[in-house]
């Protein structure tokens, strides 16, 4: 373990010195789960599971016990009746970089903790804009920017879950359309644990003095990993995706199915080009220095260092 330089905000640790930190912490996950929770293209495996995310999970599971316990003081102070508020960890990170799968692998580990066992995820693709709307405000070529999410209706939703309401609704995105599925919503019911996944939670408000999206997150994680890296990530998945997603019928890149593998390589390094290489530049990457833990991934798509903001 050490610090990064003396003006740093964050300590770094290697792999070897994180995974030191899971202690006592068991393995109960199988490799039949691994393979049901990784995402296209993306690695995971067990070692990742003890090394990586045991010790986060750990570390997560102590956080919110003692925000709990401040909470509960804190109402004792106010002379308020005590309301069960959940803790919201809020997830961030490029396109490809594996942060969906990321998401995923904590949701069933942090449910395994017997002081937390009802953890919710939310991702803020449910808060895009309709297609229909991108397409009126001439955005279409900006979906995934956040001039594109409805943050407003975002904001409405994190307040009404950390104020403890008992049913909160939140609006559904399909993949598969590429667009918002009307009249569907997840309902979150006053979980002990809500992650919020997306590529631009961590980012601030367009007008100075207002609300963060992250002001109601109790800890904030941004995946990282070198820009050539996340781009070949990336390609890789265009091309697979071709094998699968995109060949169902209602699939909105369904056009993109019988493409070659010369043919796919252009259109995914256009679509990267010109829409995620410069949101990942001007939009999400700046907003890495404000989360409470940076994971660094290297070439091979594991986490290789890890950099965790000083108390």
């Amino acid at each position: 373990m050490g610090i990064i330089d003396n003006v740093s905000p964050f300590l770094s640790f290697t792999r070897k010195e994180w995974a030191a930190l899971r202690e006592s912490y068991p393995m109960e996950v199988t490799q039949e789960e691994v393979e049901r929770l990784k995402g296209v293209n993306v690695a995971l495996n067990l070692d990742e599971i003890a090394d990586i995310y045991l010790p986060l999970t750990r570390l997560l599971h102590l956080h919110a016990i003692a925000s709990q316990e401040l909470y509960r003081s804190r109402n004792v102070f106010l002379k308020k009746q005590e309301k069960k508020v959940p803790y919201i960890i809020g997830i961030a990170g490029s396109v490809a970089v594996g942060k969906s799968t990321f998401a995923r692998v904590l949701h069933t580990l942090m449910s395994r903790w017997d002081r937390h066992p009802r953890v919710d995820l939310v991702t803020t693709d449910g808060f895009l804009y309709p297609n229909a709307e991108l397409e009126k405000r001439g955005i279409m070529n900006k979906k995934g920017f956040p001039e594109s999410y409805n943050v407003q209706e975002l904001l409405r939703v994190l307040a009404e879950i950390k104020s403890g309401k008992s049913v909160v609704e939140a609006p559904v995105y399909s993949h598969l359309t590429y667009d918002i599925i009307p009249g569907e919503k997840q309902v979150v019911e006053q979980p002990d644990i809500v992650i919020i996944e997306g590529i631009n939670v961590l980012q601030p408000p367009k007008q100075q003095g207002g609300v963060y999206v992250s002001d109601y997150f109790d800890f904030s994680i941004y995946v990282d990993a070198a820009e050539e890296d996340i781009f070949t990530w990336y390609v890789e998945r265009f091309k697979s995706l071709r094998q699968t997603a995109f060949r169902n019928p209602e699939s909105y890149f369904r056009k993109y199915a019988e493409l070659t593998d010369e043919e796919a390589d252009a259109t995914a390094k256009d679509i990267w080009q010109r829409i995620n290489q410069p949101n990942l530049r001007n939009n999400i990457l700046p907003t890495r220095q404000r989360a409470d833990l940076i994971l660094r991934k290297g070439d091979h798509h594991f986490v290789s260092e890890i950099l965790m903001r000083k108390i």
